[in-house]
């Protein structure tokens, strides 16, 4: 096992087995995209359980490092930790069943008894994870940490990600044909989708299967899990390049930075949900998507500069370093 490996397993050793878990099965998925042609809903049929074992393999390891900075309620966070890693453990394995044995599609299928009960397994999994997220946000809230804009990234980022894992709720209402069939007494074998203003199952980018002729939900819940990455990514790399620029050894232009990458974030994920709810393609945006898209920039870049214009006339010696250890 790699020293990485062993630090994982250290700071929460459910998580570090989920981790090495979707590693494994990221590099199955590798072979099989690779040597199997078969699809499932017209993608291929290993891109589903390849794409959740990346995000999976992403988010168990960044929730075991923000567990290890908390402080007061240490083993509530452990507990939080492992709810998650024993949910989404399960959901992972119901995927593989589904998709890889199967040989069926498992999300919003209804079209046996065995398929709506894997859903709702999947369903009570999914939900036990967002609600080990949101109780890690707030055990975060009463951390005091050696650096305020870590601890704002850290803030905004599981906040943002608990938004983003709820979002997926949206998906599973069902779509104006599904509701015609619902209300004629009927059971469409299929009930929701993550496209919108049509059937899933149309013309996608490669791999990631976001439509390319419809808006599609997945593009605003994928952003907003990985908020949990993003934001404390950026924390870290304003220390980092406050070794060659002197302005971003202040905590507080670090601190007033952070806000507006969040903000600006959070403007992502808004814009993408408001784009996908019009049944607008992530590749063809329209006038007010550009429009909306631009004022969100122009918000960014003015949020940035008089950030840096809060810097303190004097450094307080030695701050630019104290992230030293994270």
């Amino acid at each position: 096992m790699t020293s990485w490996g062993l630090r994982l397993f250290r700071l929460h050793r459910p998580l570090g087995v989920l981790a090495g878990a979707m590693v494994l099965l990221l590099i199955a998925c590798v072979f099989g995209l690779l040597l199997d042609d078969r699809t499932l809903v017209n993608a291929p049929l290993w891109a589903k359980p390849f794409k959740f074992a990346v995000s999976v393999a992403l988010y168990a390891p960044t929730l075991a490092w923000l567990l290890s900075l908390v402080k007061r309620g240490r083993r509530a966070g452990w507990w939080m930790g492992t709810v998650f890693a024993v949910a989404m453990g399960a959901d992972m394995a119901l995927l593989v069943w589904q998709v890889l044995v199967r040989d069926r599609p498992l999300h919003f299928n209804h079209a046996t008894p065995a398929d709506s009960t894997i859903g709702n397994f999947l369903a009570t999994g999914a939900f036990a994870a967002w609600g080990a997220t949101a109780a890690v946000v707030v055990l975060l809230l009463f951390q005091k940490l050696p650096d305020r804009a870590l601890t704002s990234a850290l803030r905004w980022g599981t906040a943002l990600a608990a938004g983003g894992m709820g979002l997926a709720l949206m998906m599973f209402s069902a779509s104006p044909a599904q509701q015609r069939v619902l209300d004629g007494g009927g059971k469409p074998s299929m009930i929701g989708g993550h496209t919108v203003g049509l059937e899933d199952g149309g013309p996608g980018l490669p791999l990631l299967g976001w439509s390319t002729v419809g808006g599609d939900m997945r593009i605003t819940h994928f952003v907003g899990i990985h908020a949990i990455q993003a934001l404390p990514l950026l924390a870290l790399a304003l220390v980092a390049l406050s070794r060659r620029y002197p302005v971003l050894s202040s905590e507080l232009v670090r601190r007033r930075l952070v806000w507006t990458g969040a903000v600006g974030y959070a403007g992502v994920v808004v814009i993408t949900a408001w784009q996908a709810m019009r049944g607008q393609s992530i590749v063809r945006p329209d006038v007010w998507t550009l429009a909306a898209t631009a004022g969100l920039v122009a918000v960014v870049a003015l949020g940035a500069v008089l950030s840096v214009r809060a810097a303190r006339p004097s450094v307080v010696p030695g701050e630019r370093h104290a992230l030293r250890g994270f």
